[in-house]
């Protein structure tokens, strides 16, 4: 069985005469495998990463998670949204520490092994360059330098699974690029499996593993493409003719679906 199934699911929200956001739509996805899911917005990529994680439950079929059913909100995955959503009146350093105070999973362990976890947290904060800053308040730090910060947050306790909605879309292009190598490096140290929902093409042929194109609403997976390229992959990378190419065919893809 894959690391993650989605099987045959379908989503309505509002009740039998609401918005059907997600229909017969069937997923699978590896142990550590980055996948990208783009379309049309309003497909309901964000709804299919909300049912992985078990915020929202599908009125039809099923989402399997490691072998179990997912039933309701998932512990362990990590999880960073558009906005870094730091909070103002802790320091970098311990706004990546939050999840490990206020989660029951981990707040005995992280008492009596803060010393640990606080190692845990710089080391990362030097993976992504921000171990200077970790005394300084978020206001102190520029948009890019807050989303490093929350990717170490959504990361700080070592889940298996990260969920990534837009991460990188409020950022101006060269620190959104400059942050895409930022996450492959993680990715590639710690092997963990990624969702990222992105309307950047480029992005997702830059990142991922798998991207696969999802319908417009309500949202199923019209079209997988593997992309073949070698890790690391460089900016140089992405102007060369089969990146471009592999963007086109994306690009292609989702312009006939938004006129169909």
């Amino acid at each position: 069985m894959s690391f993650i199934g989605i099987e045959d699911v379908s989503l309505r929200y509002g009740g039998a005469d609401g918005t059907l956001a997600v229909q017969d739509c069937t997923l699978a996805i590896e142990r550590g495998e980055f996948v990208a899911l783009v379309g049309p917005s309003g497909c309901g990529k964000s709804t299919l990463l909300k049912m992985v994680s078990g915020l929202e439950l599908p009125s039809a079929g099923s989402v399997y998670l490691d072998g179990h059913e997912v039933a309701g909100p998932q512990h362990g995955i990590g999880i960073a949204f558009q906005n870094a959503t730091l909070l103002p009146w802790r320091t970098t350093l311990d706004n990546v520490l939050l999840p490990l105070e206020v989660s029951r999973e981990y707040r005995a362990s992280f008492r009596r092994n803060r010393a640990e976890h606080v190692e845990r947290a710089r080391g990362l904060l030097r993976t992504v360059g921000l171990d200077e800053f970790r005394e300084h308040a978020p206001y102190q730090l520029s948009g890019g330098m807050q989303q490093r910060a929350n990717l170490c947050r959504a990361l700080i306790h070592e889940p298996d699974l990260l969920l990534l909605d837009e991460p990188f879309a409020a950022l101006d292009a060269f620190t959104r690029e400059e942050l895409w190598g930022v996450l492959q490096q993680l990715f590639m140290d710690r092997r963990f499996t990624v969702i990222l929902v992105t309307h950047d093409l480029r992005e997702s042929v830059y990142l991922a593993d798998t991207v696969h194109v999802v319908s417009k609403r309500p949202g199923r997976i019209v079209k997988s493409r593997r992309i073949e390229l070698p890790r690391p992959r460089t900016l140089e990378m992405t102007f060369e003719p089969g990146f471009v190419d592999i963007v086109h065919e994306l690009r292609d893809a989702i312009s006939e679906i938004r006129a169909s």
